[in-house]
């Protein structure tokens, strides 16, 4: 079996990589780094520009499903020209796949489409489930609703089209997880704003997972990735605390000073969404983490 996956080299990416090299299954990725290309009998790369709709047409040879992680980090200054990246390298990345594909025979039946709960409105109360939620009134929401717009364009080719609504990654060496943990273990870390926003957040192991269980069984539709048991910001920074045995001395960073440091990007550390795993599991996916405890004692 062989799939192709955009974003194979990120964190995320690197993840489901290495977990279908572990059940046999040969990767296709592509990359707009020339030198970043492969060439192995289960790991061949590819190059694109998403940007001039380019990509190498012998890309979609032999392989049945298309993982979809391209974009551009959320993490960086939303300055007006990185917040027209943070759309456009989404946008343009599967319009880049769609005209690819209808260009030419192809084997392609399933398009994994990664997304995120930045869709869901900020709420304290709000249990936001894939079908019945309220959409955010603001930049990532908006992101969120037009990237999963152009993955739905694909099932006019006659793709089965899965969307992957993913919550805080948790992981080693990266992603959200490192950002809490280096003040901690500098002495100055805290809880952000009131400490009581939700963090609906999923292992990195349970999330590379997810993508090749609803691969193995053509799972189609949008999926919530995210453990059952989401946490408050507190409760997320003290376990992380506790984890690596240091004290958190100092209180709350409040929402106000986050503002004047991120501008419209503290939306991600003090937006609160709560949200729903129960359509996952009644599928018989099993989380290996569902509690954040064994998960922090794992990743750290």
């Amino acid at each position: 079996m062989r799939v192709l996956i955009t974003g194979a080299t990120g964190l995320v990416g690197q993840a489901i990589v290495s977990l279908f090299h572990e059940n046999g299954i040969d990767v296709n990725y592509l990359t707009t780094s020339r030198s970043k290309i492969e060439t192995q009998s289960n790991y061949q790369g590819f190059f694109w520009n998403p940007s001039t709709s380019e990509i190498a047409p012998d890309c979609f040879d032999g392989v049945s499903t298309v993982i979809n992680l391209a974009g551009a980090s959320v993490a960086k200054r939303w300055t007006s020209s990185y917040k027209k990246a943070i759309l456009n390298s989404r946008i343009d990345s599967l319009r880049t796949l769609k005209s690819a594909l209808s260009k030419r025979e192809h084997q392609v039946e399933h398009l994994i489409s990664a997304s995120a709960i930045g869709l869901y409105k900020d709420s304290l109360t709000k249990f936001h489930e894939e079908e019945d939620f309220e959409k955010g009134e603001n930049f990532l929401a908006d992101v969120v609703q037009q990237w999963e717009a152009a993955a739905d364009e694909l099932g006019v080719l006659g793709l089965e089209v899965t969307k992957i609504r993913i919550g805080v990654v948790l992981a080693e060496g990266g992603g959200a997880l490192e950002k809490i943990k280096d003040p901690i273990q500098k002495y100055i870390g805290a809880p952000l704003g009131s400490g009581k926003q939700w963090q609906s957040w999923i292992h990195i192991s349970d999330l590379a997972r997810l993508f090749h269980f609803v691969m193995e069984n053509r799972l189609e539709g949008v999926f919530n990735a995210v453990s059952p048991n989401p946490v408050n910001n507190k409760e997320l920074t003290e376990c992380i605390a506790t984890q690596l045995e240091k004290p958190l001395v100092l209180p709350n960073v409040p929402g106000f000073v986050l503002k004047l440091m991120l501008g419209e990007m503290a939306t991600i550390v003090l937006g609160s969404q709560l949200v729903s795993s129960k359509k996952i599991l009644s599928t018989g996916f099993q989380f290996r983490y569902a509690q954040l405890k064994p998960a922090i004692a794992d990743l750290l």
